[in-house]
């Protein structure tokens, strides 16, 4: 992959996006990073990369900061389970994926590496893992994040048919570990529950996988991946119950042993809505979360394993790494 002209990575600053680029200098890797004006930059720390500024909504600042690379690694994203605004999603998440596209393709960019979800995908629900070629129906897609990453993927597949753009998806399913600084929805439960705050949990299930072999992921697919093809990066299948017992172990709290039923919680949901509206906060619970949580979002890596040499690491190593980062970083300890 090394070469004299950088590859640029977008979505450096947040959690998926500096393990990449960490993966991508540990192999000795010219990088240049698009950062947002104003953005934390603490993930940045010890990188020796270039930045450049810009943003997803202002394509001519993408149209600049691609030009000369090599190669790209598109993984910047809104990622919200909360948006009062849906049309700044959309244009950061589709608008701006197909902008920065459109641009690599013009400036000649050799290998596109689009950071894609298992949102995107279609799913099963009954614990039956689904794959990369489970049906997605867009209008039983559930909630503006899902919608806006389903939306950028068909476009970098549609740019692939129709222009040649030499693109491969990856699909992360659930990531966890180091450098979480937001954190992410699921980084907040794994903090909670290691700090005990977690006394009940719903029937759901989720996929998780340590973030450095979601990186690990991107560059096989860099290398090895079909261009147009999509690539599920994932972990292991857990229920919640058992992945806050998993947690409480790692920690050292008690498990929670409360189960609540999902629409037991709807007038929550309700109420934390309207708070979140009135106070301009972020609500505990939404209709959409629990609407999307009626699914055990199981996902199978066959394709990933079998075509691109992908081995992630057993999930409670990736919770271990999570719980011991919560517990060294200032406001989010643990």
């Amino acid at each position: 992959m090394s070469s004299s002209a950088p590859v640029f990575v977008t979505g450096a600053t947040g959690f998926v996006g500096s393990a990449v680029a960490r993966a991508l200098l540990a192999r000795g890797q010219t990088l240049r990073l698009l950062v947002r004006r104003g953005s934390d930059r603490s993930n940045l720390a010890g990188l020796d990369a270039e930045l450049v500024e810009g943003d997803l909504r202002d394509a001519a600042s993408l149209a600049r900061a691609v030009r000369g690379c090599a190669g790209l690694f598109h993984v910047a994203a809104d990622y919200r389970l909360w948006v009062p605004d849906p049309e700044r999603m959309m244009q950061a998440n589709v608008a701006g994926t197909r902008d920065l596209m459109r641009a690599a393709q013009r400036a000649g960019v050799q290998r596109i590496v689009y950071c894609s979800s298992v949102a995107a995908l279609g799913q099963i629900g009954d614990g039956t893992p689904a794959d990369e070629n489970t049906p997605n129906d867009p209008a039983k897609i559930v909630g503006v994040y899902k919608k806006s990453k389903y939306l950028a993927e068909q476009a970098v597949l549609d740019l692939v048919r129709t222009e040649e753009l030499p693109a491969v998806i990856v699909n992360p399913s659930t990531p966890v570990g180091p450098r979480d600084i937001k954190p992410t929805p699921t980084g907040k439960t794994i903090r909670d529950a290691a700090l005990g705050k977690m006394p009940a949990y719903i029937d759901t299930g989720l996929n998780i996988v340590h973030v450095d072999d979601v990186a690990a992921g991107h560059l096989l697919a860099y290398d090895h991946g079909r261009v147009g093809e999509r690539y599920i990066l994932g972990g292991e299948d857990f229920l919640l119950r058992d992945l806050l017992r998993l947690i409480a172990e790692v920690s050292g709290q008690r498990p929670p042993l409360c189960a609540l039923p999902i629409p037991a919680l709807w007038p929550l949901a309700v109420g934390c809505e309207w708070a979140a509206r009135a106070f301009g906060i972020d609500p505990l619970v939404t209709r959409e979360m629990l609407m999307m949580a009626r699914k055990k979002m199981f996902f199978s890596s066959a394709k990933a394993r079998a075509e691109l040499g992908y081995l992630p690491r057993p999930a409670r190593a990736a919770i271990e790494d999570a719980v011991a980062w919560f517990g060294a970083h200032g406001k989010n300890a643990v």
